[in-house]
């Protein structure tokens, strides 16, 4: 009740009342500490998608962009040297944080089509601006980049006649390359959703 009246900006008012004893003996409590609390964070992270999707994406995101920005030229930060397992966990952390915040995006829609969450201006305006076909086109772009830096690998390693090769130096083809390709998957994908969660807006 408080969860609603704060997301649709409702008052809440106390109405003085008279309890009586209803005759019952005592008995055990029927509460469980543990499942009764996780059943009330649970409804309080459902009803707010942001906090549940939104943020945490959000400092994957930053910190996995942080992770490629040290770990691509591999500097080298107070004895510490980030190179090519850097950029993997950098890109893993993209991945997951890309993944949240699209979860975000397509909780919320459906949370306001079924009428579980108010209508929210903001993401109106942004899901009329971000149509099916620009994101098709953005999920393209990511998987055609990817798969350049992908194929460039494969030249590097037929160069070497498909002998060993310098993994600091491919790493850094293949594992942004891959991490696009996701990217662009992922988001051709989640256009094609949040159109479909968005049929029964129009």
């Amino acid at each position: 009740m408080i969860i609603k009246s704060s997301l649709y900006r409702c008052q809440i008012a106390e109405v003085p009342i008279t309890l009586w004893p209803d005759g019952r003996k005592a008995h055990p409590p029927h509460l469980k500490t543990f499942r009764d609390g996780w059943r009330t964070l649970r409804f309080f992270l459902m009803s707010s998608p942001r906090w549940l999707f939104l943020m945490p994406g959000s400092i994957l995101g930053w910190l996995g962009l942080i992770g490629y920005i040290v770990a691509l030229p591999g500097m080298t930060i107070r004895g510490v040297t980030f190179d090519a397992h850097t950029l993997l966990f950098a890109s893993l952390f993209v991945v997951c944080g890309y993944q949240a915040i699209l979860f975000g995006f397509l909780a919320r829609i459906f949370a306001i089509t079924e009428g579980l969450l108010p209508e929210d201006k903001q993401l109106t305006r942004l899901f009329k601006f971000l149509t099916l076909e620009k994101g098709l086109i953005a999920g393209t772009a990511g998987m055609v980049v990817g798969s350049a830096l992908l194929l460039w690998a494969i030249q590097t390693w037929a160069a070497a006649r498909f002998g060993p090769l310098d993994y600091a130096v491919t790493m850094r083809l293949v594992v942004p390359g891959a991490t696009l390709v996701a990217l662009g998957f992922q988001t051709g994908l989640a256009s094609f959703f949040i159109s479909l969660l968005g049929l029964r807006r129009k």
